[in-house]
């Protein structure tokens, strides 16, 4: 979190797949839109979505 509010997870990767999600921060292309008006408690819903999508996707974890 920055003094700013909740920061946006985006890494300028913005290429949506096939089910509509990115590949570079894992949003739906409904969350991206929605980024800009959502409070802080709703922009830590979707991240943790993002989350939850990244480490099914990306099963294995580098240390």
């Amino acid at each position: 979190m920055t003094e700013h509010g909740v920061k946006s997870p985006c890494i300028a990767v913005c290429v949506l797949d096939v089910d509509d999600i990115c590949e570079g921060c894992f949003r739906t292309g409904d969350e991206i839109t929605d980024w800009f008006m959502a409070d802080d408690d709703q922009k830590r819903e979707i991240l943790a979505r993002c989350h939850e999508r990244r480490d099914a996707r990306q099963p294995i974890k580098l240390l």
